[in-house]
């Protein structure tokens, strides 16, 4: 009699055990299913990661610059020695161009706000208040998008497509002109504004010397 409650007993215990089983496995689906897949983790840990080192990198402005130059020499000795991707390149001084304008032009423009006397304005006297030249592209991004853009314009280089046939001496020419006008009319305006795209840093008054004012109190005054 014993036994057969025992096999009663298993019979009835398997069941419930298997019902965990199944209600545990289908908890896990629902975990793993809210989850981030594994190719999104992978991009977010390489994203953060490279944002990390851009980070790093920020505050060391010449190396950035020397690492950017550098790249961009590649670029055009690669483009005179395969004599081809003019295009590309054309495109790319264009767009360099774009940037360099934006570097240099103030981030709130004179021009409107002469007509706003309550809006932030541009130091003409050098009394005035120092204030630094805010730019309409920061240096950063500025740098950021020379980089980005010419390891774009490097990579199309290998693909055959990209390189279509034109007649380079023209391309030059017409940069050439595009930019002495966009220069010409930046300065223009530069002269009319009275202001300068670059901030050398704020005024700096040279104290006395000590030694000279320990002097002046030390000494009693001469009688009449």
């Amino acid at each position: 009699m014993s036994e057969n409650n025992t096999a009663t007993h298993w019979l009835i215990m398997i069941p419930k055990q298997s019902l965990n089983w199944m209600m545990q496995d289908v908890l896990d689906t629902s975990e793993s299913i809210s989850q981030p897949g594994l190719i999104q983790r992978i991009g977010t840990s390489i994203s953060r990661l490279y944002q990390h080192y851009l980070d790093k990198w920020t505050p060391h402005t010449a190396s950035r610059w020397v690492f950017t130059v550098v790249m961009v020499a590649g670029f055009l000795l690669r483009i005179l020695l395969r004599q081809g991707w003019y295009i590309v390149c054309y495109a790319l001084g264009i767009y360099h161009l774009n940037l360099f304008l934006a570097f240099l032009t103030p981030k709130i423009d004179p021009a409107f706000t002469q007509e706003d006397d309550d809006g932030p304005c541009l130091p003409t006297k050098a009394n005035e208040e120092f204030r630094p030249f805010m730019r309409r592209l920061p240096e950063f991004k500025f740098w950021y998008s020379v980089t980005k853009s010419t390891l774009v314009a490097f990579s199309c280089t290998f693909f055959q497509v990209f390189n279509v046939p034109v007649f380079w001496p023209i391309l030059v020419m017409y940069f050439i002109t595009l930019f002495g006008i966009t220069m010409k009319r930046q300065i223009k305006h530069m002269i009319k504004y009275r202001y300068l795209p670059f901030s050398l840093g704020k005024p700096r008054y040279k104290a006395q010397d000590n030694t000279h004012i320990n002097k002046m109190t030390t000494t009693p005054p001469t009688p009449h």
